[in-house]
């Protein structure tokens, strides 16, 4: 009696083919958010400081909305190895051909008091909502002691020199006298000048309110200030366009109150997906802040006519959503 076999897939290999496809998903996903650590020296003296920098890259376009959470840094990375100082989180557009790839990265100053070699952990970044999050490689120290030449003998400690006893040193055994004797004569002169001041017949205080200004005219002054210094005619563009965005950010801030001064483009963009405004003046808020994003981080230089194209959507998008703000005021006072 014979067996005959059909083209059914051997187990083996199923699984096989299931492992190379997760691999090939796990890599896709890795190359498109990406965490670094880097010491800029491995190898210090006991007691040196050295910088430890952190960068996460990730791609942010059609629409994508990342939000990357940093890990909380303490005072120490571990009992050895101690954080001196660290600076604030800085975003860059590294390839100015790509203006949706961004790179957060932030500095670490490091120091160790203990000769050794020193293993530093990953570092762990959450994206988003995810709580697996993405870690950097795991990096080492060395830290070398002080070299101590053996062939010296070692001195007897110096006896304390003999010191004559003077009134300052009276004062510094009797501080409590002096203490005592200072609170009760700042005691006398507070007495004194309250009641010298509750004598006097003080006229009634008159406050006048001074109104609000309409977020919208600060910053229509502001664009006019800018526009007569003609910064970008004169060649300072980074300049012009910081100016620029920050004008912009301010009036977010003011008439939305939404924190656009600390906030990339993408998370003010992302925080207008709620607001009720036109796209058109969604459209021109975006061109003027990607376009001051790619000539700060990317080295950028516009055409004359962005340079004017941006003030001028500015003007816009404050326009289209300053009549928003009217009709609210409006209706207010009705009421």
């Amino acid at each position: 009696m014979k067996l005959v076999r059909g083209n059914s897939v051997p187990i083996g290999k199923c699984w096989g083919w299931a492992f190379v496809f997760l691999l090939f998903s796990f890599t896709a996903s890795a190359q498109e958010i990406k965490a670094t650590a880097k010491l800029d020296s491995s190898s210090i003296k006991i007691g040196q400081q050295v910088k430890l920098q952190l960068s996460v890259q990730y791609k942010a376009d059609n629409g994508k909305h990342i939000k990357i959470q940093w890990p909380e840094i303490a005072d120490t990375i571990r009992k050895e190895v101690e954080v001196v100082g660290q600076s604030k989180i800085d975003t860059l557009i590294p390839d100015k051909n790509d203006p949706f790839q961004f790179v957060q990265t932030k500095t670490l100053y490091i120091t160790s008091f203990d000769s050794g070699y020193w293993a530093i952990p990953p570092f762990k970044f959450s994206v988003n909502t995810d709580t697996n999050g993405i870690f950097t490689e795991p990096l080492l120290l060395q830290v070398n002691g002080m070299a101590v030449d053996t062939t010296i003998a070692i001195k007897d400690i110096k006896p304390p020199y003999a010191e004559d006893y003077t009134w300052i040193d009276w004062l510094k055994d009797h501080m409590y006298v002096v203490y005592g004797s200072l609170v009760t004569l700042l005691i006398i002169i507070i007495v004194i000048f309250l009641i010298r001041y509750f004598k006097k017949v003080k006229p009634p205080m008159v406050f006048i309110e001074t109104p609000k200004i309409p977020a919208h005219i600060i910053a229509f002054g502001k664009l006019e200030v800018l526009k007569s210094e003609k910064l970008w005619q004169e060649g300072k563009l980074k300049q012009y366009h910081s100016l620029l965005t920050d004008i912009v950010r301010e009036y977010i801030e003011n008439r939305y109150k939404i924190q656009a001064l600390e906030q990339t483009t993408d998370e003010i963009l992302w925080s207008f997906r709620n607001v009720a405004i036109d796209e058109e003046s969604k459209t021109k808020l975006k061109r003027v802040l990607v376009l001051a994003d790619l000539v700060k981080f990317a080295k950028e230089i516009p055409l004359p006519t962005e340079n004017e194209m941006s003030l001028t959507n500015s003007y816009d998008f404050i326009n289209g959503t300053k009549r928003e703000e009217e009709k609210t005021d409006s209706k207010q006072d009705t009421k």
